[in-house]
């Protein structure tokens, strides 16, 4: 090596710092694509160590952090899951009857089913019945006449305009306590009539489908006649469908007799009901064949 050389290289090594020991050199910076690597505010949410999976869950659970969205979306699933629950409940107790009646009891509950289901069968083939005399009969105006002042006779009958006899029973609710009110004879009259009456009188007062009841302080009002206890139904059906329909288990005899009422039966041969009502004109309606 010439002189030169060595000078220049003696002047190079004055320049470079002392070499650092081991000891003191600063750790090496993470390699590209280290997954250590990022923002000091991402590394501090790094799971400490020694912490268990489910200790992780749990803090990563608590406390909630919910936003508006998510509350609302609680709220109708609150309401959605409340409302199904009252439903369900609602069933459970419109049930507790029938899960309770005795096996008796539900033999007469399907009776009864099975007495309407026919009456709807005798009501169809009857319809029938006329629609085929009418279209075979000779003389169909004549047959049409016959027809239209028997339909007229069962209309008057069921509003009430024409007095009504035949086979029924008497319903005597005696209230001594002043407990029955009128939405339970309501519920008398309801059931009366899906188990076929035909004609009812209560206390002189006819029974059509616009009756309506009202409590009149311990009194009933019908049709805003005010009549008292004790109440006398007279109706006119087939007697062996009325009186089971009344003693049905959680039926109307059950809910007057838990008012501290007493209710009796009386099935006739013979009933008569002959309070009328007025017929009404209406005001507007007027028949198409006019």
């Amino acid at each position: 090596m010439s002189d030169h050389d060595e000078r220049n290289a003696n002047r190079l090594r004055r320049e470079l710092p002392d070499e650092v020991p081991p000891s003191q050199r600063p750790e090496q910076a993470p390699a590209a694509g280290d997954a250590s690597e990022g923002p000091p505010a991402e590394r501090q949410h790094e799971p400490r160590a020694g912490l268990t999976g489910r200790q992780r869950l749990v803090k990563g659970l608590w406390p909630p952090r919910l936003t508006r969205a998510q509350l609302i979306v609680a709220l109708l699933l609150f309401g959605l899951g409340f409302g199904l629950a009252v439903q369900v409940a609602s069933n459970s107790d419109g049930d507790s009857a029938l899960r309770g009646a005795r096996q008796e009891d539900l033999v007469r509950i399907l009776d009864e089913l099975d007495d309407r289901t026919q009456r709807l069968e005798d009501e169809k083939q009857g319809l029938e019945k006329q629609r085929d005399e009418l279209e075979n009969s000779s003389d169909q105006a004549e047959e049409a006449r016959k027809q239209t002042l028997e339909k007229e006779r069962q209309l008057g009958v069921l509003a009430g305009t024409v007095a009504a006899q035949g086979p029924g029973i008497t319903v005597t609710i005696q209230d001594t306590k002043g407990m029955v009110e009128a939405d339970m004879l309501l519920d008398a009259v309801q059931e009366l009539r899906a188990a076929g009456a035909e004609a009812i009188q209560v206390n002189g007062v006819r029974v059509v489908a616009g009756t309506y009841l009202t409590d009149a302080g311990k009194s009933v009002s019908v049709d805003g006649n005010k009549i008292n206890a004790p109440y006398r139904f007279q109706v006119i059906g087939k007697p062996q469908d009325l009186e089971p329909a009344l003693n049905i288990p959680g039926g109307v005899v059950q809910t007057l007799e838990k008012e501290q009422a007493t209710v009796t039966v009386e099935r006739s041969g013979k009933i008569v009901v002959d309070a009328l009502r007025a017929a009404e004109r209406p005001d507007y309606a007027r028949s198409s064949s006019q």
